[in-house]
């Protein structure tokens, strides 16, 4: 669907695609397991399109550990092979998943900012798939974006509301700066139906990745992947009017919708 869709691998071609009024596409990868030890598949994946990289799941790798690993062993020397490969090529690394450690050293490693494209704040809620506020601030001052998602971990328990969403980014503006904050909302572009059959396959599927060991805390059968506040195509601009009623500013929620990422992938994509 050609008419509809549209591969990005350049600024440019967001822009193109905002344009047009198409919906782009960036390809990425939320684990480095497709590279296996192979790292020269780097060039190959590139040339097909993919611009973004998560160093680790919630598990360990060959690179490092993910944030369910108990003791983060941190950048493994293949790790730190990667992340000047796709330094090389242009590819924006991803630290979501990963471990505190093992992302604290990604970002000293690279030499261009990182990102967790899809994240929250631990000094609000304190569980694995959160940040610090040293590994944020350090984020920041290398030139990274964190993006806040829209998920059970922005509350200590239930489901999470448009409040809890404001304060997850307005904690981060005041860790990082409004240079370095965005939306990664981990939500599909259409809303969410909450159908019988829905809350049963959402059920199996968290049950599933518990017995799979790949559960984050926080995760429940009975808390979705959503703010319902939010619920809707036009999730943005209602972000936009949550976070001016919240005070921040126009030129800031500019930089917070969509700015800072054009900034940090114009900074890192070749």
């Amino acid at each position: 669907s050609p008419d509809t869709f549209t591969k990005i691998t350049s600024v440019a071609d967001i822009r193109r695609a905002k344009r047009e009024g198409r919906v782009g596409i960036i390809i990425g990868f939320q684990d480095t397991t497709p590279i296996a030890d192979k790292p020269e598949r780097l060039q190959l994946f590139h040339r097909l399109g993919l611009r973004i990289v998560q160093l680790t799941y919630n598990g360990p790798n060959l690179v490092g550990d993910g944030c369910l690993v108990p003791t983060d062993g941190g950048l493994k020397p293949f790790g730190r092979d990667l992340v000047a490969r796709m330094n090389d090529l242009g590819i924006l690394i991803d630290i979501s998943h990963t471990g505190w450690e093992t992302s604290r050293q990604a970002i000293e490693a690279s030499r261009v900012p990182v990102a967790v494209t899809h994240g929250g704040a631990a000094a609000l809620v304190n569980v694995p798939r959160n940040k610090p506020d040293a590994l944020l601030k350090r984020l920041a001052e290398k030139g990274g974006v964190v993006g806040i998602y829209m998920m059970p971990f922005l509350r200590e328990q239930g489901q999470p509301v448009l409040t809890d969403f404001v304060r997850h980014v307005t904690h981060c503006v005041n860790v990082c700066g409004e240079d370095h904050v965005g939306i990664g909302s981990d939500n599909s572009i259409s809303p969410l139906e909450l159908t019988p059959a829905f809350r049963k396959t959402h059920a199996d599927f968290v049950q599933a990745r518990r017995k799979a060991g790949i559960s984050a805390p926080g995760e429940d059968e009975n808390v979705f992947n959503y703010v319902p506040d939010f619920n809707t195509p036009r999730r943005m601009e209602l972000v936009a009017d949550a976070l001016a009623k919240a005070g921040h500013p126009a030129s800031r929620i500019e930089k917070i919708l969509g700015g800072n990422w054009m900034r940090v992938l114009g900074e890192v994509w070749k």
